[in-house]
């Protein structure tokens, strides 16, 4: 992975947990908690 595509990872993620901060006061946390897993655990696979 490069340094390009982990901070795009970050700032998405990132815009992601604002809008449910903002929007939403944080029901969702928990779904985004478990794809960010998914996420996490698929990018390994891939490393």
């Amino acid at each position: 992975m490069t340094n390009k595509i982990a901070i795009f990872l970050l700032v998405l993620i990132a815009i992601g947990l604002a809008i449910d901060f903002f929007y939403f006061d944080w029901f969702n946390l928990v779904f985004l908690v478990r794809k960010l897993t998914d996420l996490i655990e698929w990018m390994a696979f891939w490393r």
